[in-house]
């Protein structure tokens, strides 16, 4: 979804990802991605990626303050994990509010 709309607007999309942060309400900047700031579904979807690094990135810090290495199998599962977490996030972003707030509960 966010490699579409970053296509769209013929940017990289760290470059879209970059700009629709930038232009998210409360930011002071207006909207440069597309016509408009971004609607709470990539609003939510770019909330989705931010806690799926957050996780890896947790992750990770915490096997290397241990002093564990971190074998190539385990390094794809902890991605793998955090994409999970990256789409579930981004899929709840398309429901009903009240549909996010029951699942929540």
């Amino acid at each position: 979804m966010l490699e579409e709309r970053a296509r769209g607007a013929g940017m990289r999309l760290a470059e879209w990802v970059r700009e629709a942060l930038l232009a998210a309400p409360g930011t002071g900047r207006p909207g440069s991605v597309g016509s408009a700031a971004p609607s709470t579904v990539e609003s939510e979807a770019v909330l989705a990626e931010v806690m799926a690094l957050r996780s890896l990135l947790l992750n990770l810090h915490f096997r290397a303050a241990k002093g564990e290495p971190v074998a190539e199998a385990e390094m794809r599962g902890l991605i793998e994990r955090a994409d999970e977490t990256m789409h579930a996030g981004a899929k709840l972003g398309h429901s009903a509010p009240r549909e996010r707030g029951a699942a929540a509960e």
